[in-house]
């Protein structure tokens, strides 16, 4: 979206409120590890955080919420571990798609599928296929996503377009690059959540980021609930965004 696109919609007591929510999802390693389990166990109340804050976002009118699910770094990772997060992901999709789809919740997913094991490479195409009309939320899972490597495949887009002859050079601006981004079609993000107390973005949704709101917040994922997502919306309410402007003056 181009700078000020989105516009956030005044909540029942009149104060403004995100349309798109961005979240990292940080800290399930941290929170098994102080707590004496594994770090699967971790990943297991990660996915429950995520059935809860799906039902808050949804419950508040946000119509996006975008989640950092697996970064395209975290293949480095053993692979005993993104063994586990795949089969994670495979009992979240088979538990929670009827579910979801019921709700009338869509479901996007951003990232490259290469690397990607081909069964569920097949169940996140059935997921966006299913929910493709739905229109109540919009749950879009960041999988196997980079934000640079977006950048440079948008990149190879263009030119492959240009090179088509299907738009000139000179034609591409920031607004007509968006189109060629993973995420055409879905607005910037408003407000950006990490949680973990950690202070950084991690190549996540580095272009679509710049006008957003960051509130980080000192508690794991797991542990993400109604109450944390409010603490956030509560603080993003009290921010002034001016999208490189001036704020208005107060009267008197």
């Amino acid at each position: 979206m181009r700078e000020g696109a989105n516009t956030p919609a005044p909540d029942g007591a009149g104060q403004q409120r995100p349309r798109h929510v961005a979240i990292i999802m940080d800290g399930n390693g941290r929170w098994a590890s102080e707590r004496g389990m594994s770090r699967t166990k971790g990943h297991q109340a990660g996915v429950e955080a995520v059935r809860r804050c799906v039902k808050a976002a949804a419950d508040r009118d946000i119509e996006y919420v975008t989640l950092f699910s697996f970064s395209s770094e975290n293949w480095v990772r053993p692979q005993s571990e993104i063994a586990d997060l795949f089969s994670l992901l495979r009992r979240f999709i088979r538990k929670d798609l009827a579910e979801l789809h019921k709700e009338g919740i869509r479901i996007r997913i951003i990232g490259r599928r290469d690397k990607v094991p081909d069964d569920i490479v097949r169940m996140l195409d059935e997921a966006e296929a299913l929910t493709r009309d739905n229109t109540r939320f919009n749950l879009v899972i960041a999988f196997n996503y980079g934000a640079r490597a977006e950048i440079a495949d948008a990149a190879k887009r263009a030119a492959e377009a240009v090179l088509k002859g299907a738009i000139r050079p000179q034609d591409i601006d920031e607004n007509s690059f968006e189109r060629f981004l993973d995420t055409d079609g879905i607005p910037d993000p408003d407000l950006l959540i990490r949680t973990s107390g950690e202070h950084r973005i991690s190549n996540f949704l580095l272009w679509q980021c710049a006008y957003a709101e960051f509130v980080f917040l000192p508690g794991y994922w797991p542990d993400f609930d109604a109450a944390m997502l409010d603490e956030a919306l509560g603080e993003y309410a009290n921010r002034k965004r001016r999208f490189g402007g001036i704020a208005a003056r107060a009267e008197g």
